[in-house]
């Protein structure tokens, strides 16, 4: 089957998907107040719902990130979606993280009131903000200039006093200050830096997303003789550690030939539970027996709460000055699926980014609703000419029943230089 729907976003569903920035996963778009009232209840209502409720239980984390001001920390035109469960652009192509992976790499990190905590990637300031009334001392380094500068200014108007600023490369830490009781990084590297290895006290805790370019592991790392023993917690979704670690990065996507990694979800999942390949992972499971549709294995999706967060998420690099369209294909199969409400948009849905990771559209198949078996669903796609980036969901988004997914693909149809197309 062929799906062959406009392109053109529902205002509903464009509040829904087109809002999310890199690391986002779906949410609905509420009219926020403006009053610090309003923001106080829309804050209690997201630590609630998509931090607490998402698995950190850590009584200290969840008291600070009900006092941390997100959307202070955002620029003007995103406050409205600052206590949505989303990252979102603050330039420089860089986003700030969405609250859930704040509040659980905070957890992970286990902030004590003596530690000294060297964060790499400041970013707009939040994290720091998080982490300064959980610690002794926060040392925070940002390599964008305009970056630290704006963080810096909104930290001391609202008085954090111990968060103390750096412009400069990461990957060399700050050795002035070290040893450091904990290290946490909100950018990702190939691998750990030896110079942030050297500066972790023995006994400390780095928490760092390591890996390829779309392809990551959180990991919680304690230094042992000398030595990090690793943990993976979950996959996940950062930007790129730049500098010197970009430089060294040994394994590079390809932008004109996008694939998904476990596209057919017959990679076992780790230990940590989550969907190999995939991250930010929300009432899913993985499934094993006779329904599938081809292989052993396939995704489902299950939620009998309207509203629900629901999906998984997969990035992948993709360059809109050579690849004009794609193609997505999928098994679908739906179980009494039921939209609720009209942001509630159960598809297969595709986010495309620019160079500094601005929302280009969105794009999708579906939504998909009712009962029935097995269908196959292609769809194709126009890549927006600035497009850099691009990232692929599926999920019940908001909707209620079961929803499973199997074989999704993403291929280049159509690549001629649009250059080339001009002349």
């Amino acid at each position: 089957m062929t799906m062959t729907m406009s392109n053109k976003c529902p205002l509903p569903l464009r509040c829904l998907l087109a809002a999310l920035a890199l690391l986002g996963p779906a949410a609905a778009c509420p009219a926020e107040s403006k009053s610090d009232a309003g923001y106080a209840a829309a804050r209690a209502r997201m630590v609630e719902r998509e931090v607490e409720g998402a698995g950190v239980k850590d009584a200290r984390v969840l008291k600070a990130m009900l006092a941390t001001p997100r959307h202070e920390f955002v620029e003007a035109e995103f406050r409205d979606r600052a206590y949505l469960d989303i990252s979102l652009p603050i330039g420089c192509q860089q986003t700030i993280s969405s609250p859930f992976i704040v509040g659980f790499m905070t957890q992970c990190l286990d902030p004590q009131p003596t530690d000294r905590v060297l964060e790499i990637g400041t970013g707009s300031g939040y994290q720091a903000a998080v982490l300064s009334p959980l610690v002794r001392e926060v040392y925070t380094i940002e390599i964008e200039e305009q970056l630290s500068k704006a963080a810096g200014r909104t930290l001391t108007r609202l008085n954090y006093g111990n968060v103390f600023l750096k412009i400069g490369d990461g990957y060399a830490g700050w050795p002035e200050h070290a040893p450091f009781d904990k290290i946490i990084v909100t950018c990702s590297p190939e691998k750990p830096p030896q110079p942030l290895q050297d500066q972790l006290k023995e006994g400390g805790l780095m928490v760092i997303p390591v890996g390829e370019r779309f392809q990551q592991t959180l990991y919680v790392m304690r230094k042992e003789n000398g030595q990090l023993v690793s943990q993976a917690m979950q996959p996940t979704l950062f930007v790129p550690m730049t500098g010197v670690a970009e430089q060294q990065r040994l394994v590079q996507p390809d932008p004109l030939h996008p694939q998904l990694r476990n596209g057919d979800f017959e990679a076992a999942p780790g230990d940590d539970g989550e969907v190999s390949g995939w991250y930010y992972q929300r009432l899913c499971t993985w499934e094993t027996g006779s329904g599938a549709r081809q292989g052993k294995h396939y995704v489902s999706f299950r939620s009998e709460e309207p509203g629900r967060v629901s999906h998984l998420l997969q990035g992948f690099g993709l360059d809109g000055r050579q690849v004009t369209e794609i193609e997505v294909s999928a098994l679908v199969r739906c179980k009494q699926v039921v939209i609720h409400r009209p942001e509630d948009f159960p598809a297969v849905a595709v986010s495309f980014y620019n160079g500094n990771r601005k929302d280009m559209g969105v794009s999708w198949a579906g939504p998909f609703r009712g009962t029935f078996p097995w269908r196959s669903v292609a769809k194709r796609l126009r890549v927006p000419p600035d497009t850099r980036e691009a990232i692929i969901r599926i999920g019940l988004f908001g909707a209620t029943g079961e929803i499973s997914f199997d074989d999704v693909q993403v291929r280049a149809i159509h690549q001629p230089s649009r250059a080339a197309d001009r002349n």
